[in-house]
């Protein structure tokens, strides 16, 4: 019955979605018809659209996520069309085919009109297509719409719409005008999408079905990650109502450091979880390229879609890109300090909270410490907490064979969080395996042994 309702409501959240878009993708086509008419009529003296006039009204009880949207956050007239010039190839293609109009005196497409040609051939808008559509020909007004299409501006903070990068020497209005993912997921889908992980993004988000009551550290490790918690939490009053911004960076950077399976990545999940961030691990195999420039490009790609996200970036293995810099032999080695350089300067100009992990603190170069605005160390754990792990890692529907003595096993055999769960996952199937329930402490002494030889350790 819950998942029938889900299902209506999903349908008639679309249905209110579609309703209000389809009457301001009209008001575009008038506004759209209105420039093109006074260009044409004089094109050397077009000026902006009279924004200030009726515009579709949105009621209050509309029930499209749409509404709510422009609602929310008070978008205005100018907001709105360039909002809706982006979502047109996505929900009416054909509603800006007529910008493909050809000049007749240089027999191709007019300049002011932008955009560039979609895979599909459709016409794609640039931000010289909102620049005319908005301010024609009228140079003050066009720096007016300019400014509100550069990266860190409201459309961009809130995740709707950013101007794709362009070639060195190209104008920055000939980018095209791309609609995030998530805004486009919103209206089209009736809820939010986030970056399809490829290798164009290397990054894929990771979450957990814990709690920040069951995470089992050191009292110094936890009261670190307080640290970073509270950042998340008051890091915008800090910095914008306390008037600290002109001091301090805008983002977090922390290095987390310790054997694998102690929970480094499962703290930062939890971190994200408990400050309602989403976290993305980036993959550093597809992020570090052997050919020259292709690593800057792909980071490039993640900071960009992470900006204004409030996402963590976990850079897992961080070594890979922040160990020991080698002397300068060759070409490679000194591209791939600047690959370094330039993540450096993405991760200080990053307005969020990045994690670099590594097994190691000494695998990472001494020079890069003084940028991290907290060291996390993640040791072993002793055998007290080790036997908070062994009990809290069966599920509460087994029974443990009563020769099985968890306090001397967590005394014995120095294992990590991660490990005493491959542990327990090898004991429940033995168990499900027999049909019973029960965790046989036989199983258990097996699993450990198990762990052991793979770590190549003795039992």
């Amino acid at each position: 019955m819950d998942d029938q309702t889900d299902i209506h409501r999903l349908a008639d959240a679309l249905t209110a979605n579609a309703r209000d878009l389809a009457r301001d993708l009209d008001w575009l086509t008038s506004m759209l018809e209105m420039r093109l008419s006074a260009w044409f009529a004089e094109p050397s003296r077009s000026p902006p659209l009279p924004l200030s006039g009726p515009q579709p009204a949105m009621p209050l009880g509309s029930g499209s996520l749409y509404a709510a949207f422009l609602l929310r956050h008070d978008i205005t007239a100018a907001e709105r069309l360039i909002i809706l010039l982006a979502l047109a190839p996505h929900v009416r293609p054909h509603l800006l085919d007529v910008l493909w109009t050809r000049n007749e005196v240089t027999q191709r497409g007019f300049t002011e009109f932008g955009g560039v040609a979609g895979c599909g051939g459709g016409f794609m808008p640039s931000a010289e297509t909102a620049l005319f559509l908005l301010a024609g020909d009228d140079l003050a007004e066009r720096l007016k719409v300019a400014r509100m299409l550069e990266a860190g501006e409201r459309l961009s903070r809130l995740d709707v719409l950013r101007v794709a990068g362009v070639a060195l020497g190209e104008p920055q209005s000939s980018g095209a005008l791309q609609v995030s993912q998530r805004f486009l997921g919103m209206l089209t889908r009736g809820r939010e999408t986030g970056p399809v992980f490829d290798r164009h993004f290397p990054a894929r988000q990771v979450s957990t079905g814990m709690r920040w009551e069951e995470l089992v550290l050191p009292e110094a490790t936890l009261s670190q990650l307080e640290e970073i918690r509270h950042w998340l939490q008051h890091g915008d009053t800090l910095l914008y109502d306390w008037g600290m911004g002109h001091r301090l960076r805008p983002g977090f950077t922390s290095l987390f450091f310790g054997p694998p399976g102690t929970g480094k990545t499962l703290s930062a999940c939890l971190l994200g979880k408990l400050c309602d961030c989403e976290v993305y691990k980036i993959d550093l195999s597809m992020v570090v390229s052997k050919y020259i420039g292709e690593t800057e490009k792909n980071l490039a790609r993640v900071f960009d879609q992470a900006e204004y996200r409030r996402w963590i970036l976990f850079f897992d293995e961080a070594d890979a890109l922040f160990g020991k810099r080698t002397q300068v032999s060759d070409s490679h080695d000194r591209y791939a300090n600047q690959e370094v350089s330039f993540l450096l300067q993405r991760i200080e100009e990053f307005n969020g909270v990045v994690i670099l992990a590594s097994n190691l603190k000494a695998n990472i170069d001494d020079a890069f410490m003084r940028r991290f605005q907290s060291v996390v160390n993640f040791p072993m754990p002793r055998a007290p907490e080790r036997l908070r792990l062994w009990r809290e890692a069966f599920p509460a529907r087994v029974t443990l064979d009563p020769r099985l003595d968890l306090p001397r096993v967590a005394e014995r055999h120095e294992l990590s969080g991660g490990t005493i769960m491959n542990v327990a996952r090898y004991a429940a199937l033995r168990a499900l395996a027999r049909g019973t329930t029960e965790i046989r402490a036989e199983d258990v002494e097996e699993g450990v042994r198990r762990e052991l030889h793979k770590e190549g350790r003795a039992v």
